[in-house]
């Protein structure tokens, strides 16, 4: 394919030709096998050059993959044969207003930056991805992430107010806007987040702030079975919704303190981080009833702290669990989720695939939304072991969906996940989703292969 048009009509060494350079683009943190080398690699750094390279894409028929920082955990980024990559990394200005509450975002900031760049207004951006400092607000966007807070404050789309979007065939649209309350229309922007870059590219977003998150108090607890885990879980969402209600089995809290040192109990099969941050002292008396619903559960140890750095060092410890598991080998990697109630038998039911499989399956999860994250342990020398980490990872999927759930809460569908789509969303919503897609991209050049 002879790119000397594009390469003229776009920035000086906005190309990437060089197998050394676009090697890294490649694929995404989800290292999807089927990845190959692209035909190149556009770096935009404006709208104008994403509808340069979606015009000619549309002109030659080459499919064209968005990206964002390559955190992704689905294999919604890979590179596919005869395509171009188009990385949003370069596009990183912001502008934020106190009085509306209101940023507007390129997609190429960082999440972490996203919510320094609003703090210093005394704001807050609160969807928080565990790797909210590595990860684009432009992929949050795609995929719709969520977060640890997110049980309390809702996830990206609750906070997009609007956006800028690049079609397929290179036309820009603007949805949305600084508004709370807006009904004129259908709602569009609700469609583009989440469409995992199917539908058209985000350019520019704008989020919705809140006031600075409030002084947190800290319960952590330890529980000597999964079971007696589940039940606090169920107890404390009953009774309120935590700030944050995080989970980590016996393998991560291992991982975790392998890596950190922090004193963890090795024996404990389960360890739960709770938050509060409700006003004034309600915060305490919140903070109190998580306490008594473990001890009542049958925690061996729990506590409560209104220390901000201790808190936070168990965040941290809960954030680093997926890189601290992943230092036992590969990582087969799961967001599945259930309605709350089923979150004991989803837990136990993964205990059990694990066993009946032979593989090391860590569980650790944003429970109090019944959001879990399976890390499924292999080594790729083993094909044997290979082949039973992908019957795991199935499995898994089958069994949420059993159970009333969803075979992805917060990463996307992206590639590795889409055999199994159908069998949640069934033939009906399979079908008007592809109407819409043919509508949007009739001629498919929009990330295939990823969701569909």
């Amino acid at each position: 394919m002879d790119l000397s048009e594009l390469i003229r009509d776009l920035p000086d060494g906005a190309v990437l030709t060089d197998p050394d350079l676009t090697e890294r683009y490649r694929q995404d943190w989800a290292r999807d096998p089927a990845a190959v080398e692209p035909l190149a690699v556009v770096r935009a750094t404006s709208t104008a050059d994403v509808q340069t390279v979606l015009r000619w894409a549309t002109t030659h028929r080459v499919p064209v993959v968005p990206r964002g920082a390559g955190s992704g955990l689905s294999g919604g980024a890979t590179a596919v044969a005869g395509g171009i990559v188009l990385t949003t990394e370069r596009m990183r200005a912001i502008t934020v207003d106190p009085v509306t509450r209101t940023a507007v975002a390129q997609p190429g900031l960082l999440n972490a930056e996203v919510k320094r760049a609003v703090a210093a207004h005394g704001l807050w951006y609160p969807p928080d991805p565990s790797s909210f400092e590595i990860c684009s607000i432009g992929g949050n966007a795609a995929t719709n992430a969520g977060g640890l807070c997110c049980v309390k404050y809702g996830v990206t789309s609750d906070y997009v107010l609007g956006m800028e979007v690049v079609l397929a065939d290179g036309s820009a649209v603007r949805l949305g806007g600084p508004r709370l309350k807006d009904s004129a229309g259908l709602s569009l922007t609700k469609l583009f987040v989440g469409s995992e870059g199917t539908l058209g590219v985000i350019t520019e977003l704008t989020l919705r702030l809140i006031p600075a998150q409030p002084a947190q108090s800290t319960v952590v607890a330890s529980f000597a079975t999964l079971d007696a885990a589940s039940a606090a879980i169920l107890a404390i969402t009953r009774e309120l919704r935590p700030a944050m209600l995080e989970f980590m089995d016996r393998v991560a809290i291992n991982a975790v303190e392998d890596a950190l040192n922090m004193g963890l109990d090795r024996n404990a099969e389960a360890l739960l981080i709770a938050r509060s941050d409700a006003p004034g002292s309600y915060a305490g008396r919140e903070a109190e009833l998580m306490l008594q619903a473990c001890t009542e559960a049958g925690a061996v140890e729990a506590f409560h702290t209104d220390d901000a750095a201790e808190g936070e060092a168990f965040t941290a410890a809960r954030r680093f669990a997926i890189p601290a598991v992943e230092r036992l080998g590969d990582l087969l990697l799961e967001d599945v989720g259930v309605p709350l109630p089923k979150l004991p038998d989803l837990v136990t039911g993964i205990a059990r695939i694990a066993r009946h499989r032979n593989v090391t399956v860590s569980v650790i999860a944003h429970a109090g939304d019944g959001n879990t994250h399976p890390l499924i342990v292999y080594n790729p020398a083993d094909a044997a072991q290979t082949e039973r980490a992908q019957s795991a990872f199935g499995e898994i999927m089958e069994l949420a969906i059993a159970l009333g759930g969803t075979i992805t809460g917060e990463h996307g569908v992206g590639r590795l996940k889409k055999p199994w789509l159908p069998d949640q969303l069934g033939p009906e919503v399979m079908a008007l989703t592809e109407r819409i897609k043919r509508a949007l991209d009739p001629d498919g050049i929009l990330n295939p292969g990823a969701i569909l």
